[in-house]
């Protein structure tokens, strides 16, 4: 019996981290769970799970939930109690990091310290912080076992393979826009950002996916999982969302992992690798005739590319800097703020303004990371004969 402690356990994600769970209940038991302030969820998944203890970061919501649940069972709002309860856990437990965006460090940050098998769905937390992440893995024995489908491939592709690999090809549906003029982009509402073509997932990594923003970040995020230099990680658009990544190796043979828009397999190999399970997945008919297209990006109507290669090249706290301007930029996107197509204007502006900053400590990091939404917030678009800022 595997422990499994879901951060994000309301998200896409931990909905199907549960149905996992649920699919194998002789393999695996949901002894933490954590989220930012669904109480109704909460509750049920409670009793659905009957988990150890329960967190929700926000302090309100987290004192109404503890007045409606079993005996036993622990509830915490504090970054230390869900910190605590992740370093208190038993070697063998597997965490579930799937809280959005930067948030996700800090317990990730924990999991690495106490040397468990960290099931990254959190992509950003590599951005903003891959060295200090890595090494702390490295020390304490932990293993990052990507969740993205696209990591998950490659992962799967290159096998036993690691010294023969020439390039990393991370497959990228288009987004809803593909084909889309940059003049068309000025106009794009967040309910057309938020309709994804294949996949149904949270609303930020929704939009990063309609920016194209979400594959510069996996391509940062695969230079540190397989410690590929980033001028041997490509994206390709393949609008089929079937070949969810490729690995090519030095004879110029390829290997791709292909399957179904369904998250459950990754997250389900990403708790049992290398072992592999029956999934409730839906397989890929091979007697129904199919098409599937390969073209590369637009960059020039879609920078986000662009400036994720040119911070990681960068290095030092650019990358924790564009991380922070990003999600500053789609949240100020979601509530009506700025244009679609500003979110990349501000990333781009606030990189250009960044000072000298260290970024070896997680006191450094979050330092980059709170003077970059400062100057995000600040960030005004540009108006006809007026300033950005």
């Amino acid at each position: 019996m595997q422990d499994v402690i879901i951060l994000g356990a309301t998200g896409s994600v931990g909905r199907q981290t549960r149905d996992v769970i649920a699919a194998h209940p002789d393999r695996f038991r949901a002894v933490g769970l954590a989220a930012r302030q669904d109480v109704e969820e909460m509750r049920a998944l409670v009793r659905e799970l009957e988990p150890d203890w329960v967190y929700l970061a926000d302090a309100s919501r987290a004192d109404a939930l503890a007045s409606d649940l079993p005996p036993g069972v622990e509830v915490g709002s504090a970054p230390e109690f869900l910190t605590d309860r992740i370093l208190e856990a038993p070697s063998d437990t597997a965490v579930v990091a799937a809280m959005a965006g930067f948030a996700g460090l800090r317990p990730t940050l924990a999991a690495a310290r106490r040397g468990l098998r960290v099931c990254l769905a959190n992509k950003e937390t590599l951005v903003a912080a891959g060295a200090l992440v890595c090494e702390t893995a490295r020390r304490h024995g932990a293993s990052l076992v990507p969740v993205d489908s696209e990591h998950s491939a490659l992962m799967q592709a290159i096998g036993t393979e690691r010294l023969h690999v020439a390039h990393l090809w991370i497959t990228c549906s288009g987004g809803p826009f593909r084909g889309w003029e940059a003049a068309a982009l000025d106009g794009v509402t967040v309910e057309q950002a938020l309709r994804h073509p294949t996949w149904r997932m949270g609303q930020k990594i929704t939009v990063d996916s309609a920016t194209l923003m979400n594959k510069g970040l996996e391509v940062l995020e695969a230079s540190w999982l397989f410690e590929m230099p980033l001028e041997r990680i490509g994206v390709v658009v393949h609008p089929e969302s079937i070949v969810h990544s490729m690995v090519e190796m030095e004879d110029g043979a390829v290997m791709a992992e292909l399957s179904q828009t369904d998250m459950r397999i990754a997250i389900q190999l990403a708790l049992t690798w290398p072992e592999r399970l029956p999934s409730p997945a839906r397989r890929i008919d091979w007697a129904e005739r199919q098409s599937w297209h390969f073209e590369a990006p637009d960059e020039a109507v879609f920078p986000a590319l662009r400036l994720c290669r040119e911070a990681g090249r960068q290095g030092g706290a650019a990358p924790t800097v564009l991380n922070a301007a990003n999600e500053e930029a789609v949240t100020r996107f979601l509530r009506g703020d700025i244009r679609f197509s500003d979110i990349w204007r501000l990333t781009e502006a606030v990189l250009g303004r960044m000072p000298s900053l260290s970024c070896g400590s997680l006191a450094e990091i979050l330092e980059a990371d709170g003077w970059a939404r400062r100057e995000a917030a600040r960030w005004r678009p540009v108006t006809v004969g007026g300033p950005s800022c």
